[in-house]
């Protein structure tokens, strides 16, 4: 094949892999090449390291102001707004998003990255005053934050324009220089948005951005040159991060996996908490970790929502996610189509019910793409695999309960606490019940709508950290703090009698 290599972007130049292979990036809607792209080994993963790591100790980076930073943030920004319509079908055709969801994607980064560009300025270097511990003519403490150092940041297949700009744009806006490793699976966009980087003007080495599996994954994480991993993706992979940081104390942020909980009351208005509740199950074909995968519903209302819900996911239309009518895209690749399609047959083993769908969708030209039937399981009680494990696809377990405090109860009763949703007619009863959540966001009469300004991350095995707000951005930063006494005040001191006794 003849068509162009998108290649590694190390230390401000595209280059091919030290390895010279390459692999193929496919449309999972078709099974098509979308391109062909350069595979990163460890050798490249150190390369871009160290290139990271000389940014940070040398040359322009170091000595640009906050102000000039967020000049570069914003004409990052600005070059993605122009290209947007690009990146939109690169993410429809690598990734299999909806194109009007791919659309809204890249939209959503553009205002995200001025959003860090803001924050930049917050993040100056300027020292801060510590109340109480001021003494006018004798002593000033005062902290300042600095930049941690070179980040690696791993990010999924599920959003990867999102995920490429949920990582760049904290770790830029706080001063770090950074190694972007982005998902096999999606690899074109990261790799196309590197393009827009080098035209904003970042110096030489601040972005890296390179393609390759866990082998180059590891290699970043053992790097001693890494002060801080930012991970997305699953709680497996989480947990073996967090090990191999630990050798040498490397920071962490760990975005992983969630089983939320999506509780209807029974006062909820039957046709809003139906809708939300399917868009919280099935937006991007389920492949989101805060999806709403386990529905809780009063045994009184139990049959009207499975009847309701069933016909609503009948009309929905499985298909090519560049038409805009359709509602329903494929998973992002086979493995993927084959891991959810187990855990269908696990649902049905362990006597749980298909509802609706259960299968592969491959009628009216779908053969050749990754596509499963938006899929219900009535009867699932809480200790079922598929109440309890991350499937990451279209599937929904509905579960019953009698009363406010059992829901709540089983709602807890997970690894997971990344996200959860309430819905209710009762402003106050759903504050209350959303107090009770295990769970790092919680959404009342919504789901899966973030801001940038609010921190997002999990409780339990969701995760560690958060991202997003000054608490994400506190993450990409250490502090110290420094106690200044009067150069002049040497007979004052008292530590010479203490410590160091005087000699007459």
């Amino acid at each position: 094949m003849n068509e162009p290599v998108l290649k590694l972007f190390i230390n401000g130049e595209f280059v091919d892999a030290e390895n010279g292979e390459t692999f193929e990036s496919y449309n999972p809607a078709n099974g098509t090449v979308v391109a062909r792209c350069a595979w990163a080994g460890p050798r490249d993963a150190d390369k871009a390291v160290n290139a990271a790591a000389a940014a940070l100790e040398s040359g322009e980076w170091p000595q640009m102001s906050a102000a000039e930073r967020k000049g570069l943030i914003l004409r990052l920004a600005d070059l993605l707004k122009e290209r947007l319509e690009d990146f939109a079908v690169m993410e429809c055709r690598d990734a299999g998003a909806l194109i009007g969801k791919a659309r809204s994607d890249v939209a959503l980064g553009v205002s995200q990255l001025k959003y860090f560009a803001d924050m930049a300025l917050k993040y100056d270097g300027e020292p801060r005053p510590v109340e109480g511990m001021q003494r006018p003519g004798r002593s000033f403490t005062y902290t300042v934050r600095e930049p941690i150092g070179v980040c690696a940041q791993i990010i999924p297949w599920n959003f990867p324009i999102t995920m490429a700009i949920w990582k760049l744009g904290p770790a830029l806006a706080t001063g770090n220089t950074l190694v972007l490793k982005c998902a096999p699976e999606t690899p074109v966009s990261a790799l196309n948005l590197a393009h827009l980087c080098k035209e904003a003007g970042f110096p030489k080495g601040v972005i890296n951005i390179i393609t390759g599996d866990a082998e180059v994954g590891e290699a970043l994480i053992n790097n001693p040159k890494v002060q801080k991993v930012a991970f997305t993706g699953s709680t497996e992979v989480g947990r073996k991060i967090m090990n191999a940081a630990s050798r040498d104390m490397k920071r962490v942020t760990l975005e992983c996996g969630g089983k939320s909980a999506n509780i209807v009351l029974d006062d909820a208005d039957p046709s809003i908490a139906i809708d939300g509740s399917l868009y919280a199950t099935f937006f991007h074909s389920g492949q989101v970790c805060e999806s709403g995968t386990r529905l809780l519903l009063g045994k009184s209302r139990h049959d009207e929502f499975v009847e309701r819900m069933v016909e609503r996911v009948r009309r929905m239309r499985i298909g090519d996610p560049m038409d805009p009518e359709t509602t329903i895209g494929p998973v992002v690749s086979k493995q993927q189509m084959e891991r959810v399609l187990g855990y269908i047959d696990i649902g049905r083993s362990e006597g749980a019910r298909v509802a609706v769908g259960g299968r592969r969708a491959d009628g009216n030209g779908l053969s050749n793409g990754f596509f499963v039937e938006p899929t219900i399981f009535t009867d699932v009680t809480n200790d079922m695999r598929i109440a309890r494990e991350e499937i990451f696809g279209p599937v929904l377990s509905i579960l019953k309960y009698d009363n406010v405090d059992e829901a709540v109860r089983i709602a807890n009763d997970s690894d997971y606490g990344l996200a959860a949703g309430v819905w209710s007619a009762d402003d106050e009863k759903a504050r209350k019940v959303a107090m009770r959540l295990r769970a790092g966001w919680v959404w009342v009469n919504e789901w899966h709508v973030l801001a940038v300004s609010a921190p997002f991350g999990g409780y339990k095995q969701s995760g560690v950290g958060r991202e997003f707000g000054e608490e994400g951005l506190n993450a990409y930063t250490e502090v110290k703090t420094i106690y200044q006494d009067d150069s002049k005040s040497r007979d004052k001191k008292f530590w010479y009698d203490v410590v160091v006794p005087r000699v007459s």
